[in-house]
């Protein structure tokens, strides 16, 4: 398998998404389209391969050359810290990494004034390096499940998880606080593919680049 390019691309609406931008560059993979659950597509004419997985494993089968390339989204990267190299904003899957708390704590809150909070988030790399930045001592509490959940039930004051419309805040009392990043889905590349692969996956990036480009211009 050598001669392919190999994708890692997380299940669900991003692979859509992923694939409806690739097909824009010739890159596609009729075996996908018709509802199968198998985890690995191939599209042998084109030397092309397709690996399903969950989101926050893509950096890892890229990082350990299982795929040449990958499409997940900022958070993860930011979260994870992987070697990899980032060519390409693609533009899509926009949200917002937020420090978020009830509602009521706000009226008297002021963020400028932290110095030791409790903090439940699904992302406890990222959290703990933003508020070390910051001077702010900060316990974590990992969870995988609804972040908004914490402060209802007191396990932490505050959390730090995505937003996209703030609607699931809104109905669950709490409001944002600070912005940490925006996040948009990224296109990921193995190091030593970008060298051993280089004509293919530069060609792959530069039409991904011209179509980003092209769309942006049409969107202003």
């Amino acid at each position: 398998m050598s001669d392919y390019i190999t994708f890692a691309l997380p299940k669900g609406r991003i692979m859509k998404d992923s694939m409806e931008l690739f097909a824009q560059i010739g890159i596609t993979c009729p075996e996908m389209e018709d509802g199968s659950r198998k985890l690995v597509f191939e599209n042998r004419e084109s030397k092309f391969r397709f690996m399903a997985v969950r989101a926050t494993d893509v950096p890892t089968y890229v990082e350990y050359g299982c795929a040449d390339l990958g499409v997940v989204g900022k958070d993860t990267l930011l979260e994870q810290g992987k070697d990899l190299y980032e060519p390409l904003d693609l533009k899509f899957g926009y949200c917002r990494m937020v420090v978020a708390e009830p509602k009521a704590l706000q009226r008297g809150d002021d963020p400028a004034n932290w110095s030791n909070i409790r903090v439940a988030t699904k992302y406890p790399n990222l959290t703990e390096r933003y508020f070390a930045a910051k001077g702010i001592q900060v316990e974590l509490i990992k969870l995988y499940g609804s972040i908004e959940l914490a402060p209802l039930v007191g396990l932490s004051e505050r959390i730090v998880d995505l937003v996209s419309t703030g609607a699931t805040l809104k109905e669950n009392g709490m409001v944002e606080v600070e912005t940490i990043a925006e996040i948009t889905t990224r296109l990921i590349v193995n190091r030593a593919s970008l060298k051993t692969k280089h004509q293919r996956i530069t060609r792959i990036i530069e039409g991904l680049e011209k179509v980003i480009g092209e769309e942006a211009r049409i969107s202003l």
